[in-house]
């Protein structure tokens, strides 16, 4: 019952996410869905490894995010994702990337600036 419930208010964020940030091209409801199953791993589930489901969330997301203006849309996505995950682990959240074995330029973290990441050769370049 607690994980339909857990589930349920998944959904209504991403709805809501969606409406939100529905200019930007890096859509936060596609986020918030593709990292879904991340979350009791995140919550500290004791778990050694994270869900295979939650590993291809993470590589969506970095499908998602090719270009400076995409990474830092997600940035915010999975910041925000992030600051409404009750109990969230931040050793683990920052640690997630790595544990699936994908080089994310995003981090999962609270308290990122995501206007002030530099990623790559592109923003040397602007």
């Amino acid at each position: 019952m607690k994980g339909t419930g857990v589930a349920a208010v998944i959904a209504v964020m991403a709805v809501v996410s969606m409406v939100v940030q529905q200019g930007q091209a890096v859509d936060c409801g596609v986020v918030d869905v593709a990292l879904a199953p991340c979350l009791t791993y995140l919550q500290g589930s004791g778990a050694e490894h994270p869900p295979q489901a939650c590993c291809d969330g993470v590589k969506k997301v970095k499908s998602l995010s090719q270009t400076t203006a995409d990474k830092r849309a997600a940035c915010a996505c999975v910041k925000a994702a992030a600051i409404r995950i009750s109990g969230l682990q931040d050793t683990t959240a920052q640690g997630l990337p790595s544990k699936c074995g994908v080089q994310l330029d995003i981090p999962v973290s609270r308290t990122v600036d995501c206007d002030k990441i530099a990623f790559g050769i592109e923003s040397m370049v602007a």
